[in-house]
């Protein structure tokens, strides 16, 4: 069957479903490029006004500058008791060179300008991740590169927390779905019974883990990343990290296992009971399938927002957990720099975190839409 193009109403009938697909494409393209960009431009601002907040915060409105004028004093009053050349001085000529001294730190910590001014180039070099120098008063090596200080520490925590959390949620999952499978059974009961345990800590545990196995049984070292010396080459360096990875990793599982694996267990329990998960096994098709195709796959959302929380929550490490067990992670790290008011490494610690999170939330609106196609972004 031909159709006649010479005639005007035939021919746009004709060519009206293909100016209808491009019409669609081009609504579908306009749709998301002004989700993306108006995403990106609240998620901006939303991260701007948490780190000037924190920078307010980590100052306390300007009266820490007061508490490093005071450690800056200090520290030049030690290193001039042993300058001979200073105490050759007469008294007038030491408070001069004193002051002149405390006019020379306070310029290169930026202590010269009004906070109002200092917290907006905080600010600006926060967003630029150009984080300057760590203050470290109470060392005689001066202050460290910001930057040099988180990437000696990541290590670290992405080894204890990394895989720690990992192990926990990935195990959490699967023995959940086995209990979902076993509702009422001994081990489900078990499993109800123990969940209150993880009320407590990791560094709870761990204390406890240290004095049986540290210090009773003595099989495991108390703390630290490392023995003093560090044991000669790779496979015994390798070996050596593991043995006090031991203590802080089952520490930290140990203090969510049984929570985690209920919360999920429950989960899938109420996807276990809809309609068409008994469609499925009046079909008669096998657990795996009905777990695969019915329960797993309308519940990837959420699994995948977890692992995505989860992945970027390792930034922040564990402050306590850290500091029982000596790791020399992120965690430490953050109680550290409060600790000296450095507000530099705070600021970058929460930028950093910061731009991860936007960034997460940002982009699994799109992975939402991949695996689940009742998702569409960008309407509404």
């Amino acid at each position: 069957m031909s159709v006649d193009l010479t005639n005007p109403s035939l021919a746009a009938e004709a060519s009206a479903p293909g100016e209808s697909r491009l019409q669609k494409r081009t609504s579908t393209f306009s749709r998301l490029a002004k989700y993306t960009v108006y995403k990106l431009g609240m998620l901006f601002i939303t991260v701007i006004i948490a780190v000037y907040l924190t920078i307010l915060i980590a100052n306390m409105g300007g009266k820490v500058d007061e508490i490093m004028r005071g450690s800056i004093r200090e520290f030049i009053g030690n290193q001039l008791r042993t300058n001979r050349e200073y105490l050759s001085l007469l008294q007038s000529e030491k408070n001069a060179f004193f002051e002149n001294e405390m006019l020379k730190a306070e310029k290169r910590f930026g202590l010269d300008q009004p906070f109002f001014v200092r917290s907006f180039t905080y600010l600006r070099n926060a967003v630029t991740l150009d984080f300057g120098s760590a203050r470290l008063m109470a060392s005689d090596t001066g202050s460290r590169q910001v930057n040099s200080i988180i990437l000696d520490r990541l290590g670290p925590t992405l080894l204890l927390i990394g895989t720690s959390n990992l192990f926990l949620f990935f195990i959490s999952i699967f023995l959940a779905l086995a209990l979902s499978r076993s509702y009422g059974s001994v081990w489900d009961k078990i499993v109800i019974g123990l969940s209150p345990t993880s009320s407590a800590p990791a560094w709870f545990y761990g204390l406890f883990l240290i004095l049986i196995f540290a210090a009773i049984i003595r099989i495991l070292p108390f703390g630290g990343m490392i023995d003093s010396p560090p044991p000669k080459g790779e496979l015994g360096y390798i070996l050596n990290v593991g043995k006090h990875l031991i203590l802080p990793a089952f520490a930290i599982i140990l203090s969510s296992i049984f929570v985690s694996i209920y919360n999920w267990r429950t989960f899938f329990l109420i996807y276990s009971s809809e309609d068409y998960v008994e469609m499925a096994k009046a079909k008669g098709l096998s657990d795996r399938e009905i777990q695969s195709r019915y329960i797993l796959r309308p519940t990837l959302p959420t699994i995948i927002t977890s692992f995505a929380l989860l992945v970027i929550s390792l930034w922040q490490g564990l402050i306590l957990t850290e500091g029982v067990f000596q790791w020399p992670g992120l965690g430490r790290t953050y109680i550290t720099a409060i600790g000296l008011y450095d507000t530099p490494v705070i600021v970058a610690l929460t930028i950093i975190y910061a731009y991860l999170l936007a960034l997460t939330v940002f982009l699994l609106d799109f992975v939402y839409a991949l695996v689940d196609p009742r998702v569409k972004v960008g309407t509404g």
